[in-house]
């Protein structure tokens, strides 16, 4: 299980050049690889206990949060730049510039992705 972690991590850095669309997808396959982790965790008490466990699933949770808001912000920043390319007079100078829409990040839908089981 922490191979595949590990090996969709690497994959999600060899994306950083690739548009948003091939890193969506591969932080998708690291995302699903950590969920299944953790559920592989739920079975171990032990290890659900240990203190190191805990702040590495500490440092996840700290780390989704920063990832969402650096999608938002990109999110924002494309939204501007599309506006400012599609309206009078910047439309003028993107023309002349050759200025092109950006692609939205896109998460996957909620639908899609499988939510872990939680037993008590």
């Amino acid at each position: 299980m922490l191979e595949a972690v590990t090996e969709m991590r690497s994959r999600v850095q060899a994306a950083a050049g690739a548009g948003p669309a091939a890193r969506q997808m591969a932080e998708g396959e690291l995302s699903m690889a950590l969920s299944r982790l953790l559920m592989v965790a739920e079975s171990y008490p032990a290890l659900a206990a240990d203190a190191n466990f805990r702040e590495l699933q500490a440092t996840l949770a700290d780390l989704e949060d920063q990832i969402q808001m650096a999608r938002r912000y990109y999110n924002g920043s494309v939204r501007d730049l599309n506006t400012l390319i599609e309206s009078f007079p910047s439309n003028i100078v993107a023309g002349w510039f050759r200025f092109l829409p950006a692609e939205y990040y896109e998460v996957e839908h909620a639908g899609d992705r499988a939510l872990p089981s939680v037993s008590f």
